[in-house]
């Protein structure tokens, strides 16, 4: 009786941790994908989990079952949120040549989130999105659960100091690696900028402020395009980040 109540146990433990990742961490959060698509994958996976992890110690108290289950969503919710960092510098770099190319106040519906987004941003998104599926990111993010797993076992989880760590770390890199993704197309505003402060010195009668709108948009387009190389290489140390920022150790 014991052993059977041990298993329900780390079963829900598994459960709870499985589901607040995917509640926080990218792709399996979209609410695009329908909630019982969602629930579905996060129960098999926590079956397939379950099966493979050790039966939890039996538990006398109500409280020390609610600790251990906020336990585990903690330490869940701080891998999907560390992951949705490291997944949002494409993001960020995208917001980063919106403000240089004038298009801050534009807006469209992001379709995974079903949130106001905006278009540069956006469309960096989708081309990051599908080179993530292309390498199988989804299997990526369930072997970093099942590391979790293999690591800390339910019913054990980092200190709190460990998470605070791994999320701190994922943030700074993420605008670390947004800034780098943004740099060339920061660089190339910034010439003409001087450029276009030249010609408004030179001809003072020409329009520099409006004639300056689709050159910015124009150029800003080119650069988007040239970065693609560079967003494709990031999808292979978005990996290597994964395992050395995620508290998984």
């Amino acid at each position: 009786m014991e052993f059977f109540e041990g298993r329900i146990l780390a079963f829900v433990m598994v459960l709870t941790r499985v589901s607040a990742f995917m509640i926080s961490a990218p792709i399996f959060s979209w609410v695009a994908i329908p909630m019982r698509i969602r629930v579905a994958v996060a129960f098999l996976t926590s079956i397939f989990f379950a099966m493979i992890t050790p039966a939890a110690e039996s538990v006398n108290s109500i409280i020390s079952v609610f600790l251990l289950l906020a336990n585990e969503a903690v330490y869940g919710i701080a891998l999907g949120l560390s992951t949705t960092l490291l997944y949002s510098a494409v993001k960020m770099s995208g917001r980063i040549a919106e403000r240089q190319m004038g298009m801050a106040m534009a807006e469209v519906m992001d379709p995974f989130t079903g949130e106001r987004a905006q278009p540069i941003g956006m469309m960096m998104e989708i081309l990051f999105i599908m080179l993530l599926l292309s390498v199988d990111a989804h299997h990526l993010f369930l072997k970093t659960i099942a590391r979790s797993f293999e690591v800390f076992a339910p019913g054990s989880i980092p200190e709190v100091a460990m998470l605070v760590k791994g999320i701190v770390s994922a943030g700074s890199m993420m605008l670390v690696m947004a800034l780098k993704l943004a740099v060339p197309i920061m660089g190339v505003f910034m010439v003409m900028t001087v450029v276009l402060g030249v010609l408004a010195r030179i001809a003072p009668e020409m329009n520099i402020f409006f004639l300056s709108f689709p050159i910015r948009i124009g150029l800003g387009l080119i650069m988007i395009t040239y970065l693609v190389p560079f967003i494709n290489s990031y999808t292979v140390q978005f990996a290597k980040l994964l395992s050395k920022l995620l508290p998984l150790s």
